[in-house]
C-alpha cells in the first residue's frame, strides 16, 4: 500500500469523494454531506489529503485534515478536523482506514495542531469502532451537522502534554 498526498480537487480524490457521498446517500438519505469543502483547505500546512493506492495504482481509501481554530460552529484553537476518511467496499476490513487514519494524525502533529476532531454518525458503526479504538472521545458538537441528532463529534489530543 502506496500512501501519498494529493491535491483535494485531484481525478483521483473526486472519484472517491463521489464513491463517498453515494455511502452517505445510502447510509443517510438526501444528497450526502453538505459540508462545504475548499481544495485550499487541504493545502499544506493548513491540511493535507491523502490518498491510498494499491499495488496496481488503483486509489483504494482516502482522508484528509484541514485547520480549523475556535469558530462559531465550536471549533478550537489548534484544531484539525478530520474529512473524508474512505475506503472502497473491495479493501475494507485490512487494516487501511487505520493506516490512514495514524498518517493523518502523524502529519496533523508535525504541523503544530493540538488535537484531531471529527464528526461522523449513527449510521457509520465501523467508523464509531475506529475512532474509539484509536481513542478518540466524544466531544462538544461542532461543524454543519452540530444540531442533528444523528451527529456524534470525538476528538483526540494530537500531543501527550494536552
Amino acid at each position: 500500500m502506496n500512501i501519498r498526498p494529493v491535491a483535494f480537487d485531484h481525478p483521483d480524490a473526486v472519484k472517491l469523494n463521489d464513491e463517498v457521498q453515494a455511502e452517505y446517500r445510502l447510509r443517510y438519505g438526501g444528497d450526502g454531506d453538505a459540508t462545504a469543502l475548499d481544495p485550499a483547505d487541504f493545502a499544506p500546512p493548513n491540511g493535507i489529503y491523502l490518498i491510498a493506492y494499491d499495488e496496481s495504482d488503483r486509489p483504494v481509501a482516502t482522508g484528509g485534515w484541514r485547520s480549523q481554530d475556535t469558530n462559531g460552529e465550536g471549533n478550537e484553537d489548534g484544531d484539525a478536523e478530520l474529512k473524508r476518511m474512505f475506503v472502497i467496499e473491495g479493501m475494507r476490513g485490512r487494516g487501511l482506514a487505520r493506516r490512514m487514519l495514524a498518517a493523518l494524525e502523524d502529519d496533523a502533529r508535525a504541523a503544530g495542531r493540538l488535537r484531531m476532531v471529527l464528526e461522523t454518525g449513527t449510521e457509520q458503526p465501523e467508523a464509531i469502532a475506529l475512532y474509539t479504538s484509536s481513542g478518540y472521545e466524544p466531544c462538544t458538537k461542532f461543524g454543519y451537522y452540530r444540531t442533528y441528532e444523528s451527529s456524534l463529534c470525538y476528538a483526540k489530543a494530537l500531543r501527550a502534554d494536552l
